[in-house]
């Protein structure tokens, strides 16, 4: 069953919203109207979402509304998410454009939640959820892999109920330790257009070392320049090519680099601008990038929080924090993806870097990660490159599997997820420039020569099919452990319970009451297992999690 959350163009009251209850046929069995959010919230009250999945147009417009009156949605669908996937996979593609008219997606802008649940006025890219679930019904069911992108399409939508839940929530975070580790780091905090104290004196030895009084090290173009007069021939201003240099401006300047990236990611400005009533609210964008891995909004970094700002995470009194890491994600879906039962074999180790070691194939553990991003990432130059052929005939199904999706990306085509998102095209002039072909083939027929655009896109394609399918993955773990944490809820308020609050690559912190932390954790491990199992019903292939009871986030291993 589903409820439909719309709000049509022909809508005469401002705010009215048609609630339509469907059956899983998607027929449109009965109709409620109601004209303010107190009469939703009753409505919605009213009903056992266990029963329904709800469906509206963006779950930003909705859900975070709902969480303030105390209501958790079980289910949803976002058909804005929806509409992303299914016009762009291999699995629907086709059938998507065979049976959409006039798309009113193009004209649909995601919006932020406004201050009342309602606009005053319905927007001309307001669209009709019930018509719009219809169609897209119709896309999946026409679709040969249709169990696939409806899985596909049920984590995405989880997805953008948790990333929601997150910023309600928040993580707990402590102004008056981040402001600490600040002035420890950087000197007090300095006036608006000043360096901190720590900065300029960094500063001002850099420039006696280079004898350059104007020089700004966060310029590149002027700090290479400076460089280059100090007779240090480099081309870029990164880390790893400062540490080869043999001069003493380089450890300062490394430390200023690193400093200054402190200063501008998680300072005083980002403090004040992203921390407010003790609480970090992550702004994600579920799918923000094209492989399906989140991005964030604005200026808060939910995508990465360094160690130094990790003491700063600290759990609310009674409470702790439970963070699980999914140990070498992305190599072991490699696995799980080809069919490698070596590779398999090899992460039955819990750290697979180690079960890598153990098979022989490489002699230790830092070989060992360098030759698995060498396969996943396309490396074709130094340590990485020599590696290769020991990955290529240790796990030949594996290193096949990464290798024909790069040779489709250098060809112009396109690559899937196990469940089914689809890669973008590229560039077909850039991919095939106008002179780029060869006669020399037996055949006679021309051939595409590669060229530099088509090596980097074929190392995009190579990694977009695992890097999606562990995005994946992860959709999935959340969407599962969600569930089970709302089974430990206290009472109707998500933040009274155990609840998600940060996610950062392959790892998720939960937030839970001192009480019921252990079986937090003991959850969080089954959902991995019960994802891994989603995904790839007949592999051998583990997911093991890394998990940490802690009080404070840096103390998590």
């Amino acid at each position: 069953m589903f409820l439909v959350l719309s709000k049509p163009h022909s809508v005469d009251i401002a705010g009215e919203v048609i609630i339509a209850v469907l059956a899983d046929t998607g027929e449109l069995i009965s109709c409620d109207s109601v004209a303010n959010q107190t009469e939703l919230v009753g409505l919605i009250q009213s009903k056992d979402l266990s029963d329904f999945r709800l469906v509206w147009d963006d779950t930003n417009r909705w859900y975070p509304k709902l969480l303030a009156e105390g209501i958790w949605i079980p289910r949803c669908v976002d058909l804005r998410l929806s509409d992303q996937i299914l016009r762009h996979s291999e699995f629907t593609r086709d059938h998507y454009f065979a049976l959409r008219g006039e798309d009113p997606w193009l004209k649909f802008d995601e919006s932020e939640p406004s201050e009342g649940l309602f606009e005053l006025e319905p927007s001309d890219s307001e669209l009709d959820s019930a018509a719009e679930f219809a169609f897209q019904s119709k896309v999946i069911e026409n679709s040969e892999r249709s169990q696939q992108i409806k899985l596909l399409l049920a984590a995405e939508s989880a997805g953008a109920l948790v990333a929601a839940e997150m910023k309600f929530c928040g993580l707990p975070l402590r102004p008056d330790l981040h402001e600490q580790m600040l002035v420890q780091a950087l000197g007090p905090r300095p006036r608006f257009g000043e360096r901190p104290k720590t900065l300029a004196k960094l500063l001002s030895t850099i420039q006696t070392l280079l004898n350059v009084n104007d020089l700004n090290p966060d310029s590149p173009a002027e700090l290479i320049k400076g460089l280059k007069a100090n007779g240090l021939n480099v081309s870029s201003t990164r880390s790893w090519e400062l540490k080869r240099l043999d001069h003493p401006v380089v450890a300062p300047l490394l430390e200023y680099k690193k400093l200054s990236r402190l200063m501008s990611a998680n300072g005083w400005h980002w403090l004040d601008a992203n921390v407010a009533d003790g609480r970090f609210r992550p702004d994600y964008v579920v799918g923000g990038v094209v492989t399906g891995r989140w991005a964030s909004r604005g200026g808060g970094g939910a995508m990465q929080l360094p160690k130094k700002v990790r003491g700063s995470v600290v759990a609310d009194s009674g409470w702790q924090l439970v963070v699980a890491d999914a140990a070498q994600l992305e190599p072991r879906i490699l696995a799980a993806l080809s069919g490698d039962s070596a590779m398999a074999k090899a992460g039955k180790s819990r750290d697979m870097y180690e079960g890598l070691v153990a098979t022989g194939v490489v002699e230790s553990r830092d070989r060992a990660k360098v030759a698995m991003l060498a396969a996943m990432y396309g490396a074709t130059t130094g340590d990485s490159a020599k590696l290769m052929p020991l990955l290529a005939r240790a796990f030949p199904k594996a290193i096949s599997l990464v290798e024909s999706a790069a040779r489709t990306g250098e060809r112009g085509g396109v690559v899937t997820t196990r469940l089914g998102r689809t890669s973008p095209a590229p560039d077909a002039e850039r991919i095939f420039p106008e002179d780029g072909f060869s006669e020399s083939t037996d055949s006679g027929a021309r051939s595409p020569r590669t060229g530099s655009f088509a090596r980097s896109w074929g190392r995009f394609t190579r990694n977009f099919v695992v890097q999606g399918t562990a995005a994946e993955f992860s959709l999935c773990w959340m969407a599962l452990l969600r569930q089970k944490l709302h089974e430990l809820a206290f009472d109707s308020r998500l933040e009274n319970g155990p609840h998600l609050v940060f996610f950062m690559h392959d790892e998720l912190v939960i937030h839970s009451p001192i009480s019921v932390a252990p079986k937090v954790g003991e959850l969080a491990v089954l959902a991995a297992i019960e994802a891994g199992k989603l995904l790839f019903p007949c592999t051998s292939v583990e997911f093991p999690l890394d998990v940490s009871i802690v009080d404070r986030y840096s103390d998590a291993s």
